[in-house]
């Protein structure tokens, strides 16, 4: 598989970016909006900076406010797990995060109907919606009007 931090994202998948970030949508939307935030550096994430860390704030703060305006979100898990770095020898880290609305409603977008059965609970890595990729422009034209 394709490292999502080091491949050039299409125009169907590029959210956002700002000085050190990338907001790429994830193909999989079981977790409608759900993307990765991505360092456009490698490195671990001890070794971000002053510069970064505030950048990624207000990257959080308007991230998580479109999706509110966009799909009505309810709330929102934030994971960096770091793992697959350490897969390789030597470990090659990317500072990534995976982000995932939630949703206590099913939200009804672009023909497709998006539920949320684990809500309040951690969330499910195994359940799995593809969308086709009109369907993701959608999200992404989605949530940049709302950035």
């Amino acid at each position: 598989m394709e490292c999502i931090c080091c491949k050039k994202p299409d125009e169907n998948e590029l959210i956002s970016e700002t000085k050190f970030w990338k907001v790429i949508l994830a193909s999989d939307q079981a977790y409608l909006g759900r993307c990765y935030v991505v360092l456009k550096r490698r490195g671990d994430l001890a070794e971000l900076n002053d510069e970064e860390w505030l950048d990624f704030r207000e990257l959080l703060k308007r991230l998580e406010s479109a999706l509110r305006k966009a799909f009505n979100a309810t709330m929102f898990n934030w994971t960096c797990l770091m793992n697959n770095a350490y897969q390789n020898k030597p470990p090659n880290p990317h500072v990534h995060w995976h982000f995932r609305p939630r949703y206590n409603h099913k939200v009804e977008f672009a023909g497709l109907v998006f539920e949320d059965p684990e809500f309040a609970h951690h969330y499910n890595r195994v359940r799995k919606q593809e969308v086709s990729n009109d369907v993701k422009r959608k999200i992404v034209e989605r949530i940049k009007e709302n950035l």
